[in-house]
């Protein structure tokens, strides 16, 4: 791991169970970390930082937009319905197990911008 990449906190990478579609979540396997759900790709704002699960909002986090960046690929951005807050977060299509909805991410790109 890079000296640069902060975002990877040790225990933070666990399966867990959607809070928006009851969906089981497994954890990612391309040494990054999951932060949303591969179906439905709704999340919790449970992190100030990526990563460092230092929030105490804990709302869900609707995505939004989905983003093209030529470093990162596709980016979801969520905004959270408890306090509005706005993250980004890499899409996980390259996940062997379980990657990212390609239609759901396609309907999303597909919505007005916000």
């Amino acid at each position: 791991m890079s000296a640069g990449r902060r975002f990877t906190v040790q225990g933070t990478n666990s399966a867990f169970t959607c809070a928006h579609c009851g969906a089981e979540v497994a954890p990612l396997r391309n040494g990054s970390v999951r932060n949303h759900c591969p179906h439905c790709l709704h999340s919790l704002h449970v992190d100030v930082l990526p990563g460092d699960r230092a929030s105490t909002c804990h709302g869900l986090l609707v995505p939004v937009a989905v983003e093209q960046s030529g470093k990162k690929g596709w980016v979801l951005v969520h905004r959270c319905a408890r306090c509005g807050h706005v993250g980004r977060n890499r899409a996980a299509l390259d996940d062997p197990a379980q990657p990212d909805d390609w239609d759901a991410l396609i309907a999303l790109s597909a919505r007005p911008p916000v």
